[in-house]
């Protein structure tokens, strides 16, 4: 294989270009500025250290939280670490099976050999991951298909017996009843070797791509085999670890919002322009307003209430929602969740305690359903317009979260024009996308010609809006 960031007569400024267009593709905001900065690092540090190329460049093009795993996955499509059938496999022996393959790879999980570790998924992926068959092989490689044939998950126990016979007996004059201090030491070995698992099914996974990329291109690997950042992923098609990804980011985005919101907040309290003595003062200069009057400032924070959807699918959406306004309390009087199904409860305490599966809380103790248990946006809204009413106040901000799918029931328009009225603003968040409102039982509409509604697919839309229109 041939070694190198970039293969034999590869234009560099062409292959920095694609790998910024591809960058961009999957949401990471890099531009022309980016570029040549990234254009300068590989001037400054050349190509012989691609661990150092790799910091380099993704200093220079990853500006957000959460990119960059997905750097990470283009950087090695791009600049991979040589070209062709790696070295490892070429010099495997043609008896080599995967029996053999699993002992190398129990020896380099006890061993804690990194390097052994990586020669063993290039040349697992060699062997076990062409798709296909040997006579009409698909020209692709699979990640999937080598880690089920090679099964690394099922080696811990044997890298720990490995290991513990490498150590030659040590201890054993210590007592044969390992103690707490024996006990914590062989925990820490086994995490250390199921964190080599996943290093293991990562490499397998860059080899993979690497190769498939070399028969269909790095523009289509890019597409297919490189995930979205984190403030890309869709609410509603989330799976249960994207979604638990996300929780992660709520208090470091929590403290970005919050500084955005902050600066909004001084830039309003200047005031507004008092046109009345403004005008009176130009008289003295001939109608020309030389001398702007400002209005006095009348700086208050505003209070929020939240209406949040919490069945199905978007429940995801409404408790990362729930847990990021919460995080964002001190930027708010007054803070008051409200959530349903077809059904209005509030919530306030059980989002302020944190809870980690907050929806599965909610619909557990909360009275968020009555004989039914299909969404109804109507009979929510008459239960909200009937009980808590006196929540919404002329500084009160609505924010209402939901997909707008009212399962062919009564919409309730006069409830929500009545909730709209009350409030100083009500905004509608829609995790759907807005070509889908209206199709199916949507809706979206309909409520849109009452309340103001936004997208709000992805954390991206989520924080424009926080940083953009949420009163303050």
């Amino acid at each position: 294989m041939s070694q190198g960031p970039t293969a034999p007569g590869q234009d560099l400024a062409g292959r920095l270009v694609e790998l910024v267009t591809a960058l961009r593709s999957k949401g990471i905001p890099a531009g022309t500025s980016e570029t040549v900065d990234a254009a300068a690092v590989i001037e400054v540090l050349g190509l012989s250290d691609r661990a150092q190329l790799r910091e380099g460049l993704a200093a220079a093009l990853v500006r957000r939280g959460g990119q960059r795993d997905v750097f990470d996955m283009t950087f090695d499509i791009y600049f991979p670490a040589g070209v062709g059938t790696p070295h490892a496999a070429l010099d495997t022996d043609e008896d080599f099976d995967v029996e053999d393959l699993r002992d190398l790879l129990a020896q380099a999980l006890a061993e804690n050999d990194l390097r052994t570790l990586d020669q063993v998924a290039e040349i697992a992926v060699d062997l076990l991951g062409q798709v296909g068959t040997p006579a009409t092989p698909s020209g692709a490689f699979s990640a999937y298909q080598t880690l089920e044939r090679l099964r690394p998950q099922t080696l811990v126990m044997q890298a720990l017996q490995q290991r513990g016979q490498g150590a030659g007996g040590q201890g054993q004059g210590e007592g044969s009843g390992q103690g707490s201090g024996g006990r914590f030491t062989d925990r820490l070995e086994r995490d250390e070797i199921r964190q080599n698992v996943e290093r293991f099914r990562a490499m397998v996974a860059s080899e993979a791509r690497r190769r498939t990329a070399e028969i269909r291109g790095r523009e289509v690997v890019t597409r297919h085999a490189v995930r979205t950042g984190s403030d890309r992923i869709d609410f509603l098609s989330a799976s249960k670890q994207q979604l638990e990804e996300l929780a992660r980011t709520v208090k470091p985005l929590s403290r970005k919002l919050a500084t955005r919101l902050a600066a909004r907040r001084r830039k309003a309290s200047r005031g507004r322009i008092d046109i009345r003595r403004t005008l009176r003062r130009s008289m003295s200069t001939g109608g020309v307003p030389m001398h702007p009057v400002l209005a006095k400032p009348h700086p208050s924070r505003p209070e929020l209430v939240l209406l949040c959807d919490v069945s199905g699918s978007v429940s995801g959406f409404s408790s990362f929602t729930m847990h990021l306004v919460q995080a964002l309390s001190s930027q708010f009087s007054k803070v008051r969740v409200f959530a349903f199904i077809n059904a209005m409860d509030e919530v306030t305490d059980m989002v302020k305690e944190g809870s980690d599966d907050l929806a599965a809380r909610i619909a557990r103790d909360a009275h968020i359903t009555k004989w039914h248990t299909s969404s109804d946006y109507g009979e929510a809204f008459a239960d909200f317009h009937a009980d808590h009413m006196s929540a919404i106040g002329p500084r009160t901000a609505v924010l209402i979260l939901g997909d707008a799918r009212n399962n062919n029931q009564d919409p309730n328009l006069g409830a929500l024009h009545d909730i709209s009225q009350r409030a100083r603003r009500t905004f509608w968040l829609n995790p759907e996308a807005s070509m889908r409102w209206g199709l199916g039982d949507s809706v979206a509409p309909l409520y849109a010609e009452v309340v103001e509604m936004h997208e709000c697919c992805n954390v991206d839309q989520l924080t424009r809006f926080i940083t953009r229109l949420l009163p303050v």
